[in-house]
């Protein structure tokens, strides 16, 4: 039996609660997935990775500025989605236009737009809304944070 892929559309700034509940489901999700995965890989012989799909528009495009600066005690969610990301080989994909837009760039795109240097953050990558549609295509289910 196949189930649908989870896509988590984060919109949320990083200081809003919901960004820290997106955190927090993707955890759990990726935590349970694997669970399951390791029952099933003892039945089948082969170890199949959990599958989320995640990305970052409009105001989460601040969670991948590696410039943004976390008291000691707030959570630093730059660096819990790259420590996820990293564990569970995840990819983190973030709007690229909403991304300039709020002054977070990676290197080409600051060539590309002459801009002073780039700021995103390691294990984001910035790519076209299509890949959201890509991401939406067939059995998807859709989480918005």
């Amino acid at each position: 039996m196949t189930t649908s892929t989870p896509l988590l559309l984060i919109t949320a700034d990083p200081s809003h609660p919901l960004a820290h509940l997106a955190l927090r489901y993707a955890r759990a999700y990726l935590q349970n997935a694997s669970i399951d995965t390791n029952s099933e890989a003892d039945n089948n012989s082969a170890i199949k990775k959990p599958v989320l799909n995640i990305f970052f528009y409009a105001e989460a495009a601040h969670t991948a500025n590696r410039l943004r600066w976390q008291s000691a005690d707030q959570t630093n969610l730059t660096q819990e989605w790259q420590n996820l990301a990293a564990q569970y080989q995840l990819s983190l994909p973030v709007c690229v236009s909403t991304a300039l837009s709020r002054g977070i760039s990676d290197t080409d795109n600051s060539a590309r737009h002459q801009l002073n240097g780039d700021n995103l953050a390691a294990g984001f990558h910035l790519v076209g809304l299509s890949e959201l549609a890509m991401m939406m295509q067939g059995d998807c289910r859709l989480l918005q944070f």
